[in-house]
């Protein structure tokens, strides 16, 4: 219980301090020159003046409030490796029974796991919220059980009482760290690309392990290459990259007896691959309304390089017209057909019938050119039909069909077939059709009739249900035969048009390899914590994914079809790191964020980072390796740390339970104070009156 006295005048505070200068004057004067009773009256006067203060008692009924100590536990990454989680169990059991024996004082156990992303461990951002948690007044300390290494210092927030830190860890830990110091994004097929690698040691290393290590590299989970490499400089590794697309490439160190954690021992980089430029080498049989489509296509992509081959006036035409006003330079036919046709990427047959021109030998070299990994595309006219069609010469050998000679003249849709609706070339062209309706494009008025040989793989149809266009795999290389030369119609909105571009540009793409359009194809992609599988196939549901973690440990996803000769699976929550994906046939890696997350930078135990925030609360940093110090009491403004304890410093908080007001005196009493006083001068007066005429 505790009094108060309060104040609440009865007149303006300004005028009850004039009045009290009056009575201060008049008392003095009276003083001065000797009256009697002075001392009387003034003490009435003080007793209206305090009347006037209308003083009053407050009376407070209080209950004593408890300290709280926080304890923030960093449960991290880095704080699970080593003794480290042994360390922290032991230290949380000593500072329990610490707490419990210091008088009124409640311990508040805060876990601390990693940050979200890889933003690392955020120990400024837990003390924050268990100080908003609490009230303030009653906080006597705060204890942070670490290995130090924190991630968010800059929000550490206004402290009201000591902060120590219990350092985990051991004095002789050391470790090894692989950091990529440069990478490109992209880079060219065909071309080394390099990048900048640095081995790094950290703590008590032993004198023998800083010399060199073993580094391996290996490229989308193939066999690793095996390189020595000096510790603690900065390396150069060029790497080829073996395809276009997402080349996923892991470096690697072994770890080494004695290092802390090996999850640092891993880089993973991510490099696009690109080619420099695509040749494409472009054959027109004839001037006709659909040549200028293919070359339109080709010459608006800027990475593309066309030569374009056009046969202005067959051999047997002769008009008198000289050579020299059909052509600016004689065309290097065997220079493209012999000498150069490996640098193409894509050669295109637009319309193109035998006529001498290009002799068997030179057919003959583009079916062997096909063998070794080019790729050949062919879009029939009528001539494809002919005797002198394309079919009659050696690349018969490579081409998707047979033509039947048969010639339809008639307005059709180009309708995609089953397998079509599979195949990444023509998959979800005609999206948002109902099944069964004709598709959202215009016809097409001329199909060249083809029977197709048993590998071929039909993926659009035409009149009557006839092939339309096929696509083959022959040897390394691919064929396409379009057997229509009216795909210009789209590109002219006939009837609405069509997809025209985009099916030239996919089957183009396709035919030079590039990997999104791969119909038979394992993809793991990692983003915002997900981990995303996808099988394409042109067969059956494949079997069950098997995925192996950053950690070793393996789990199976079960696929779902999410649509035609898609199949896809998800695993939400998914670590840091590298992730191996096979489904029994093929594999795949993804790198879902740093294969060595932030939390592995740094992995040595250290308070240098928390050191200045400690000191200027007076705390301390103690490594729990050599045991856990006390906790003692101590007031504040002293220093709360010593060899072997820790101090709190008790707040003495309380809650109010009860207040009441009364007055100091009841009204009654103040006038009867007063009265009392004013007969007690006036009697003294006439005594002294009385005294003094006795006296003459």
């Amino acid at each position: 219980m505790t009094r108060e006295i309060l104040y609440d005048p009865l007149i303006a505070p300004v005028l009850l301090g004039v009045l009290a200068l009056v009575l201060a004057v008049a008392i003095g004067v009276a003083f001065w020159r000797g009256l009697t009773g002075w001392a009387l009256r003034g003490a009435a006067g003080l007793l209206v003046l305090a009347a006037l203060a209308n003083p009053s008692v407050q009376i407070e009924n209080r209950a004593a409030l408890s300290d709280i100590v926080i304890l923030v536990i960093d449960e991290s990454a880095s704080q699970r490796i080593g003794v480290r989680p042994a360390q922290t169990e032991a230290a949380l059991a000593r500072v329990e029974a610490e707490v419990a024996q210091l008088p009124n004082t409640e311990l508040r156990i805060l876990r601390l796991g990693d940050g979200p992303g890889n933003e690392g461990s955020l120990l400024m951002t837990a003390l924050s919220e268990a100080l908003a948690d609490e009230p303030r007044a009653r906080v006597a300390g705060m204890l942070l059980l670490s290995d130090g290494q924190l991630h968010d210092l800059p929000r550490a927030p206004d402290l009201p009482a000591p902060l120590h830190l219990l350092l985990t860890g051991e004095a002789q830990d050391w470790d090894r760290r692989l950091v990529v110091t440069n990478a490109p994004s992209f880079g060219i097929m065909g071309e080394p690309v390099s990048l900048t690698l640095r081995l790094e040691n950290q703590g008590a290393v032993p004198p023998e392990l800083q010399g060199s290590a073993e580094l391996d590299i290996s490229i989308d989970g193939a066999e690793a290459r095996r390189v020595t490499v000096p510790v603690g400089r900065d390396i150069t590794v060029p790497v080829d990259l073996p395809h276009g697309g997402m080349n996923v490439i892991r470096f690697a160190t072994a770890p080494a007896a004695g290092e802390l954690t090996d999850r640092n021992n891993a880089a993973v980089v991510r490099i696009n691959g690109v080619r420099d430029r695509l040749r494409v080498l472009l054959v027109s049989g004839e001037p006709h309304a659909g040549e200028r489509t293919w070359r339109n296509l080709l010459k608006s992509d800027s990475s593309v390089d066309l030569v374009h081959f056009t046969i202005l006036r067959p051999p047997e035409k002769q008009d008198g017209v000289p050579v020299t006003e059909l052509s600016l330079i004689a065309f290097p036919t065997r220079e493209l057909f012999l000498e150069k046709i490996d640098e193409f990427d894509l050669i295109i047959f637009d319309r193109y019938k035998r006529r001498g021109i290009l002799p068997a030998l030179y057919l003959d070299n583009i079916r062997n050119y096909v063998e070794q990994g080019g790729a050949v595309l062919v879009a029939a006219g009528p001539d494809f039909a002919s005797a002198a069609s394309l079919f009659h010469s050696p690349l018969a050998e490579v081409l998707p069909a047979e033509p039947t000679a048969q010639v339809l003249e008639q307005g059709f849709h180009p309708t995609i077939t089953d397998l079509g609706r599979k195949h990444p070339v023509t998959e979800a062209l005609d999206a948002g059709t109902v099944p069964g309706d004709p598709p959202p494009w215009g016809r097409w008025f001329r199909l060249i009739d083809v029977t197709p040989y048993p590998d071929a793989e039909v993926v659009m149809t035409g009149a009557e249900g006839r092939p339309l266009l096929l696509l083959d795999r022959v040897g390394e290389g691919r064929v396409a035969l379009l057997a229509s030369d009216q795909a210009w119609l789209w590109s002219r909105g006939f009837e609405g048009g069509g997809p025209q571009l985009e099916l030239l540009r996919r089957l183009a793409h396709w035919m030079m390899k590039e990997p999104e359009l791969e119909e038979e194809a394992l993809v793991a992609d990692g983003q915002d914590g997900t981990l995303t599988i996808t099988r394409r196939t042109l067969g059956e549901a494949p079997g069950a994914f098997e995925v192996t973690r950053p950690d070793g440990t393996t789990l199976t996803l079960e696929p779902e079809q999410v649509a035609p000769g898609r199949f896809e699976a998800r695993l939400d929550g998914a670590g840091i790191g590298l992730y191996r994906v096979n489904d029994g046939e093929r594999d795949a890696v993804a790198a879902l964020g740093p294969s060595a997350p932030r939390e592995f930078e740094q992995t040595i135990a250290s308070g240098d980072l928390l050191d200045p925030l400690v000191a200027g609360t007076g705390g301390g940093v103690r490594r729990i390796e050599a045991g856990v110090p006390d906790l003692r009491a101590v007031r504040p403004g002293r220093p709360a740390a010593g060899r072997g304890w820790l101090g709190i410093t008790p707040r003495e908080a309380y809650r109010t339970t009860d207040i009441s007001v009364r007055p100091f005196l009841p009204g009654w009493a103040w006038l009867g104070l007063v009265a009392a006083f004013l007969i007690g001068a006036w009697l003294w007066e006439g005594r002294r009156r009385v005294s003094a005429a006795g006296s003459t």
